[in-house]
């Protein structure tokens, strides 16, 4: 096991624990060193998927495990929904579980081990996966408000059985892993066997393979930094809060490095398209300048606007709510599914409410007259996809002023909007 200490300080210790073996092992590892160690409160998470009427037993066995070890327990149970690959929705369902459940800094270990991450290698080789598939599974990343640590990776299936054996533990054996219908399983039981009789240091040649790919990924990694960098700046609408790239930037680089950067910054928004799917951005990049493109991912959706490439997820990717009154101005009102907004004004002012662009709208500006509110955004380069969400603050009939634009509002007031969040599908 990897040396634990740069986590001592986390407010909690989790252990994924499904009860079979390689769980079982890591959760006896971590009680035994909190038990001569200061450490932060351990506790396990058993997710119950619900697929197989043998999983109704396991929590009870979990149960009795973690009474043993004095350990706390907490029982999730998951929805998965179905899809083309089964293990992949129980996977996405179990790490949604995981998200939900960490606070800020929180550490969840799982159990992991060498001879998983070589099934992994060669499962996403025989995928077509790109580097940053092929480095496999990382010692440590961010899972939510916390982080993940698998602390095993270097710890082989056998020395985890003959620990199991040693310190009698006991464990479930789960069905569904003798089951070759699933890829993993195929590999593990009819692959993995054959490549061990003529290559013994298989597994553990295919790990090292993954860690080399990792450094590789790393060079790749800080190259795209720089990339984006260069490419992130210039943005003139820093309130709307959404991550942007100038496209001209992005376009200026080879096609090779084009799609290293954005790998690196979709990496943690969305899951990345695989080889397939790129064409995707070259629409994005080569569409006409007055084009509205949109590329559209597991996650989210790219949208291309004023030079810049936009990413736009969660409330974004909806149509706000019809507007509403507002009778108490004096508090900021939340907007449905488009966040809230507030009035600076020096009177008092009746009969306000909040609209939304239904077309033809005009507004007076002092010195220029009324002046058609569509020509007034593209004077000011206001990105497409923005205008339609963008609050209108009438009085009765008179539009007074728009959100965030100080340049399209009455001299005595100005609206205030925070935009939605830009919520996450990733985790």
């Amino acid at each position: 096991m990897i040396n634990l200490t740069p986590w001592l300080n986390a407010p909690t210790w989790y252990i994924a624990f499904s009860g079979g073996l390689d769980s079982t092992v890591l959760l006896h590892q971590l009680a035994e060193y909190a038990s001569g160690h200061a450490t932060p409160p351990l506790r396990a998470i058993h997710i119950h998927h619900g697929l197989q009427s043998a999983a109704d037993a396991w929590p009870a066995h979990c149960q009795s495990i973690c009474d043993q070890l004095g350990i706390e327990l907490q029982i999730v149970r998951v929805q998965v929904t179905p899809g083309a690959s089964l293990e992949q929705a129980a996977r996405d369902a179990r790490y949604r579980a995981f998200e939900q459940t960490l606070g800020p800094g929180d550490i969840l270990f799982t159990a992991q081990h060498r001879d998983d991450q070589a099934e992994t290698l060669l499962f996403r080789l025989l995928r077509g996966a790109g580097l940053r598939g092929l480095a496999a599974m990382p010692v440590r990343r961010p899972l939510g408000q916390g982080g993940l640590v698998r602390p095993l990776l270097e710890t082989s299936r056998q020395q985890l059985n003959d620990y199991a054996l040693a310190h009698g533990l006991v464990w479930i054996e789960d069905p569904s892993n003798t089951d070759t219908a699933f890829d993993r399983n195929y590999l593990r039981a009819d692959v993995f066997p054959h490549l061990h009789q003529r290559w013994p240091q298989a597994s553990q040649n295919m790990a090292r393979c993954a860690q080399h790919l990792d450094e590789a990924l790393g060079l790749l990694d800080e190259l795209a930094q720089g990339d984006l960098m260069r490419a992130g700046q210039g943005d003139a609408f820093p309130w709307l809060c959404l991550a942007s790239l100038d496209i001209a930037e992005i376009a200026a680089l080879s096609p090779a490095r084009q799609r290293n950067a954005l790998q690196y910054w979709l990496s943690g928004r969305t899951r990345l398209p695989d080889s397939r799917h790129w064409a995707g951005w070259v629409g994005l990049r080569d569409a006409a300048a007055d084009a509205q493109p949109v590329w559209r991912l597991a996650d989210g959706q790219l949208v291309r606007s004023q030079g810049r490439i936009w990413w736009l997820s969660g409330d974004w990717l909806d149509t706000p709510s019809a507007g509403l009154g507002w009778d108490t101005f004096e508090h900021p009102l939340g907007l449905p599914g488009n966040g809230s907004v507030r009035l600076q004004a020096s009177a008092p002012m009746g009969d306000l409410r909040i609209a939304y662009r239904q077309g033809g709208e005009v507004l007076d500006i002092p010195g220029r007259g009324r002046r058609d509110l569509k020509r007034l955004l593209n004077e000011l380069h206001v990105p497409h996809f923005v205008r339609a969400r963008l609050p209108l603050l009438y009085s009765g009939k008179h539009l007074l002023a728009v959100a965030n634009l100080p340049e399209l509002a009455q001299a005595d007031c100005q609206l205030h909007w925070q935009p939605p969040t830009n919520a996450q599908g990733l985790r």
